[in-house]
């Protein structure tokens, strides 16, 4: 019997009960619950990235290997698309020879579609132009882990409405009772189609999602704060002033008078002195390196779905 083909190539390609089952299991694997575990035995998977990446790269490399898959890794250079074949024609070949596709790429998000050979194969989005969806997803681990829920909490992101803050938008949405709280620069706001989905979502679920492009009169009490770095890998800002624009947007422990029990999250790498001051990314309020920790968790937790679907089990 064939499989079914799952994709992620962003949070709508999730049900509800696929977010919470991928979350869940990140948690068990993080917990060592799930040490031992080989659902990926049978499976090869490929890594390719056309772009630089430390932790996710690392995260699904060591993840596919942890749960017993093989993997096959292609940089930049590797393949044929260098000399003039198709990204369709490379995706029907992959598709006869891998099990899931990891891709990270330098083209439009339509390549996505395109290396899955005509929808026969697997792929991951590893981080995208409008969307890092298993970003958002690895979030969405730190905090259940750290909180034991998602529901009802109260995250502030500050910094570029990029392709983290998308991700986080829809994925958040999708968990009742929630406010996401967007400080974004002038002009560096959210994708307009992800906020409008996430915005749909949210009226659904109960949640708030709310942009605004100053820092003036920030509610109090939330349970994250969270930022990216100024110049999201890959991407170049079209304005020279751009770092007059970002620097309100800057996260200083001032920031932790009204929010004193907050953690502090970043998806890293981080630039100390730029988007956030060094006494808070190595304070006691940061759980960003653990956060980096939970991408591998979380990637496996994605590899496993795509093969096998929600499962069961939690720490």
């Amino acid at each position: 019997m064939d499989r079914p083909v799952r994709r992620l190539l962003s949070i709508d390609d999730l049900t509800d009960d696929d977010l919470r089952s991928i979350v869940e299991r990140g948690v068990h694997f993080a917990s060592g619950a799930g040490a031992g575990e080989r659902p990926l035995a049978d499976c090869v998977a490929g890594v390719y990235f056309q772009k630089t990446s430390t932790r996710t790269r690392t995260a699904f490399s060591a993840g596919a290997l942890r749960l017993g898959a093989h993997i096959v890794t292609y940089g930049p250079a590797d393949l044929q698309t260098n000399t003039g074949e198709t990204v369709e024609d490379t995706g029907r070949v992959m598709a006869r020879m891998l099990d899931v596709l990891v891709a990270r790429i330098s083209g439009p998000d339509e390549d996505f579609h395109a290396l899955s050979g005509g929808g026969r194969l697997p792929v991951v989005n590893a981080m995208g132009a409008v969307e890092h969806p298993t970003q958002a997803l690895t979030d969405l681990t730190t905090l259940r882990q750290r909180f034991g829920r998602v529901e009802g909490l109260r995250v502030l992101y500050v910094g570029e409405g990029n392709n983290t803050a998308n991700a986080l938008a829809l994925a958040l949405a999708r968990y009742p009772g929630c406010h996401l709280e967007l400080r974004t620069p002038p002009g560096y706001g959210l994708d307009a189609g992800a906020r409008e989905r996430a915005l749909a979502t949210a009226a659904r679920t109960g949640t708030r999602v709310v942009e605004r492009h100053d820092m003036a009169g920030l509610p109090p009490d939330f349970d994250a704060v969270y930022t990216t770095r100024w110049q999201t890998t890959g991407f170049t800002k079209p304005d020279e002033d751009w770092r007059e624009r970002f620097e309100p947007f800057r996260v200083t422990r001032g920031l932790w008078r009204t929010s004193p029990k907050a953690v502090f999250l970043h998806d890293l790498p981080a630039h100390r002195g730029e988007e956030v001051d060094a006494d808070v990314l190595d304070g006691p309020a940061s759980i960003a390196f653990e956060q980096a920790a939970n991408k591998m968790y979380s990637a496996m937790a994605v590899l496993e779905w795509c093969r096998l679907g929600p499962r069961g089990g939690t720490a």
